[in-house]
């Protein structure tokens, strides 16, 4: 039996500009799921993102990546793993025992509901070889958990038409800020299948920053200082001087979603401060925040790769090595070719200003056949290189995360 290429592909995008247009959510049909299923979806989310950004961090330079949707494009396939692949990958996306693709489902439908004061919506879609049969119990897993619809394709014979309609699909759910996600050559005859999940959120800070209060200062970067807009804000926030940092979260409007920043109190502290950086140190930080004054300076950035990042290594190192191999078995999704995963590209944009937060991300997995209240006023300047977080408030889940070296 041949083993035959098998792509992913997940984005994941926030705009503070216009609504999105086009039809860009579509509704899960969402299984229920207990609070403490999704407090496990969302922690495991968080330490996946910590692992990942411990591997993507060791190179120079800005870095933006969403965990959540690595994960959700990542765990939708883990539905169709079995044996030791589906126990590895469940190991690498750090599951805890009993986690249900249900309460994926409801974390779906929470971030679909219409009555907020922004826009969070997501859609799900399987790009599927109109020739190949895949198993009913994964399109019934993917459709009913993941709100995810089989759209038949040409693989065979227009293997880069149908790249170009992917692209597309990603440009339009990401307002265009993501296009060409899929490289060319990335599909051929051998494309069994692409899994895409986007998200689109829309968010303005809950006070936003008065642009009059912005002008140059110098960012002490790697390599010397250059001068930069940094805006400026005082407000009550959630702040916490600990471990040789400070934390402060900025609302976006609904307060149901925040940007927290990580800046080390050593302008050179970044290093240090990643090392001491994971899931358990976060959950601290974040704990010991209470909500007061805070002078806060936070300069303008916009980080937009020009290429997606290639995540196979990262992957393999964090314990799902052997589904990159012909050993891996992922016959939960058909049983006509046996499939494996070749890459994973992913690529992420945000840019921060006055009025709020830019951000669009895509992940494609790439699966191919065998060839071989206080009164006192604190500060938190972030005028060195410093960590970001864009979270979501009610299941603390982590939607982007990266760091600025450079604006």
């Amino acid at each position: 039996m041949k083993r035959r290429t098998f792509l992913l592909a997940s984005l994941l995008a926030a705009c503070s500009s216009t609504p999105p247009t086009g039809g860009a959510r579509v509704p899960a049909a969402t299984p229920s799921a207990s609070p403490e299923d999704v407090a496990k979806v969302a922690r495991a989310t968080n330490r996946f993102a910590i692992a990942m950004y411990a591997e993507l961090g060791a190179a120079k330079g800005n870095l933006a990546f969403s965990p959540a949707s690595i994960s959700l494009a990542l765990n939708m396939t883990r539905a169709g793993a079995r044996g030791e692949t589906a126990a590895h990958m469940a190991q690498a996306l750090r599951l805890e025992d009993g986690t249900t693709d249900a309460a994926f489902g409801s974390l779906l439908a929470a971030w679909n509901a219409d009555d907020k004061p922004y826009e969070l919506a997501v859609a799900n879609r399987l790009f599927g070889e109109k020739t190949m049969r895949l198993e009913e119990a994964f399109l019934d897993l993917t459709g009913r958990a993941y709100g995810a619809p089989l759209q038949p394709v040409d693989f065979r014979g227009a293997a880069e038409q149908t790249r170009e309609t992917i692209n597309e699909w990603v440009a339009d759910r990401t307002e265009e800020r993501i296009v060409d996600l899929l490289p060319p050559g990335s599909l051929d005859s051998d494309t069994r299948l692409v899994l895409t999940n986007a998200v689109y959120f829309k968010g303005a800070w809950k006070t936003a920053f008065d642009e009059d209060a912005t002008y140059d200062q110098p960012f002490h970067a790697p390599g010397g200082d250059v001068q930069t807009p940094m805006m400026h804000i005082e407000e009550s926030f959630a702040y916490a001087e600990t471990d040789g940092l400070k934390v402060v979260s900025l609302p976006y409007r609904g307060e149901d979603l925040s940007m927290t920043l990580l800046v080390p109190n050593e302008v050179d502290g970044l290093a240090d401060l990643q090392k001491k950086l994971d899931a358990d140190a976060l959950e601290s930080w974040l704990g010991a925040a209470v909500k007061q004054k805070v002078r806060v300076a936070l300069p303008r950035f916009e980080i937009d790769p020009p290429q997606a990042m290639k995540l196979q290594p990262a992957l393999s190192a964090l314990g799902m090595a052997d589904a990159f191999t012909g050993d891996a078995d992922f016959s939960g999704i058909t049983q006509e070719d046996r499939l494996y995963i070749d890459e994973v590209f992913h690529k992420a944009f945000v840019k921060v200003n006055e009025e709020g937060t830019e951000a669009a991300a895509a992940t494609a997995v790439v699966m191919t056949k065998e060839s071989a209240v206080i009164e006192d006023t604190k500060s938190v300047v972030a005028d060195r290189p410093f960590i970001f977080l864009i979270r979501d408030e009610k299941s603390g889940m982590i939607l982007f995360m990266g760091r600025v070296e450079r604006p």
